[in-house]
């Protein structure tokens, strides 16, 4: 199965899901290949072949871009190592969900989660700790007694109740039927993506990473962002140079001296920013005659020299929104 068809089978996917999707990136490297919301959720998606290519840093940045952006990574994939991944698992790689496109239709079309997550040693299951308690003692049944007819320890069914351990697909099947009740748990893609999300600021401001005679033209934009007073991610993998976030806006924002690539990327930021909901501007070090480009704001960087705060910039951005809505 070539990528190209696994990423035309997962648009498929999320569209007869209902979801809104972005054009895909079509630049190298790339943090995520779609952006994708269906009402209040947001996935930025990652397709690879092969799911062991996902390496840290593109992982890393995936991870900060779904937590500014209020949404979820994930990385829909064929294989791993030399086996295709099994439907209705889950794999995580670097702290993110990884699937097929079968589970992927299952979860967002047929509404039937994954009940199954692959680690180290083989493929494993969370038990609903309350239920089997309390099945096990509406049999009037003990731990060790439990314990003995399924080959684990004593302390093994007390951390399975406690929801402390998970168990292996065989030890779930037999406590199901010596107990008969359903006790895997299923997973909440969305949930433990989230669940992920670094809870700290996940980057120092640009200011506080180098000094301004050390900085180089596109960090000297995003450092006058900052002192604005907008709280601005770097990216090195995104068709944008960073994200800059105030109390009232979310802004791709790109950085670049006018030129026919600009174009092209304003384009892609222009449809990304539509399915993430948030603004788009590209600062350009020079003059530009183009004031916007679809919902993409060409702002020249002299122009955000003269800023005083977060708030000017924006009305400037939506003044220029308005007039090329009317053109």
């Amino acid at each position: 199965m070539a990528k190209e068809v696994l990423i035309h089978q997962i648009i498929d996917v999320l569209t007869r899901a209902g979801f809104v999707i972005s054009d895909r990136c079509n630049i190298r490297p790339r943090s995520f290949d779609i952006a994708a919301r269906k009402g209040e959720i947001l996935l930025l998606c990652k397709v690879l072949f092969n799911i062991d290519g996902l390496n840290e840093e593109t992982a890393r940045e995936m991870k900060y871009l779904a937590e500014y952006l209020g949404g979820s990574a994930i990385v829909v994939g064929a294989k791993t190592r030399d086996q295709m991944l099994e439907d209705s698992v889950v794999y995580m790689r670097y702290d993110i969900i990884a699937l097929n496109v079968q589970t992927l239709h299952d979860y967002f079309i047929e509404n039937v989660p994954p009940l199954v997550a692959a680690a180290p040693g083989g493929l494993y299951v969370s038990i609903e700790g309350d239920i089997l308690k309390k099945a096990r003692m509406s049999q009037s049944m003990s731990l060790g007694t439990l314990a003995a007819m399924v080959g684990v320890s004593r302390r093994t069914i007390s951390k399975y109740e406690e929801e402390g351990m998970d168990a292996s697909i065989d030890v779930v099947l037999q406590l199901e039927e010596i107990l008969g009740v359903e006790l895997a748990k299923p997973i909440d893609i969305l949930k433990s993506c989230r669940s992920r999300k670094p809870r700290k600021k996940v980057e120092p401001r640009i200011e506080e990473k180098k000094k301004p005679s050390a900085l180089l033209p596109e960090d000297l934009v995003l450092n006058t962002l900052s002192m604005l007073g907008y709280d601005v991610l770097p990216t090195s993998q995104a068709p944008f140079k960073a994200i800059s976030r105030d109390k009232s806006s979310v802004i791709l924002t790109g950085v670049s001296e006018f030129n026919t690539t600009v174009i092209k990327r304003a384009h892609l930021m222009s449809s990304i920013s539509c399915v993430t909901e948030t603004q788009s501007v590209f600062i350009i070090n020079g003059r530009t005659k183009v004031k916007s480009v679809e919902n993409t704001v060409m702002v020249e960087k002299n122009e955000l020299d003269r800023m005083s705060d977060s708030q000017e910039f924006l009305n400037l951005i939506e003044e220029r929104k308005e007039n090329h809505s009317r053109v």
